[in-house]
């Protein structure tokens, strides 16, 4: 959802687009997944990844936290956006993270 200049990304959890399966036997693979989809989204709207102000991490097991941060870092060339990452019971179709972004259109 567009706000002015901002870009508002519904949670994305690490499904295939070609298949609409969960994708990724650990949390850094299914984070991966999650950057791709979002990155996607980001695109389709004239904007990159690297445009992302801020981001949600949605955890099912904070002890991957690690794990997922380096993925996380993994996406961006400098200066990761702002970060919040929550500890949750459960994701849709048993995902172990999910990830949503705001970004600043250019």
């Amino acid at each position: 959802m567009r706000a002015g200049s901002l870009l508002f990304c519904s949670g994305q959890i690490p499904l295939d687009p070609r298949t609409g399966d969960i994708v990724g036997a650990t949390p850094g693979a299914q984070a991966g997944r999650c950057l791709e989809n979002l990155a996607a989204v980001c695109h389709a709207a004239g904007a990159t990844l690297g445009d992302a102000v801020r981001m949600t991490v949605y955890l099912t097991d904070m002890t991957s936290f690690a794990e997922v941060n380096e993925v996380y870092e993994s996406f961006f060339e400098s200066d990761p956006p702002a970060r919040v990452a929550i500890g949750v019971a459960a994701l849709p179709r048993g995902a172990m993270v999910e990830i949503d972004a705001v970004v600043a259109l250019p």
